[in-house]
């Protein structure tokens, strides 16, 4: 498992627009391509653009970071003072995401693979 960020993803209102801009700027057609979500693989980061973003609030990229426990990392950052803003839930093929806002309303993003 990866120490790093695993994957930083772009909230977005065209998903077709999008997918054209970042296949041109990485260089590189989608691995995954679906219409809830496109993803890119470059040089070993994993950039996702997601349809959904934009009624939420997000205008910026939110970047996740691998965990073995979702729970409890989420548990951990509200402990240290972090606000919730999705609670741990499957996203498909047992990937759970779950994400906090800290102080000033940055999106911080967990991620547990199956």
């Amino acid at each position: 498992m990866s120490s790093g960020i695993s994957v930083i993803i772009y909230h977005v209102k065209d998903l077709a627009r999008a997918k054209a801009l970042f296949g041109t700027f990485l260089g590189v057609e989608p691995t995954t391509d679906s219409p809830y979500y496109v993803g890119f693989e470059f040089d070993g980061q994993q950039i996702g653009l997601v349809p959904d973003g934009q009624g939420r609030g997000l205008t910026g990229p939110v970047c996740f970071r691998d965990v073995p426990d979702i729970a409890a990392a989420y548990q951990a950052l509200l402990a240290a003072g972090a606000e919730s803003d999705e609670q741990p839930h499957d996203v498909g093929g047992g990937l759970l995401v779950a994400s906090v806002k800290d102080a000033d309303g940055n999106v911080i993003g967990l991620r547990q693979l199956p």
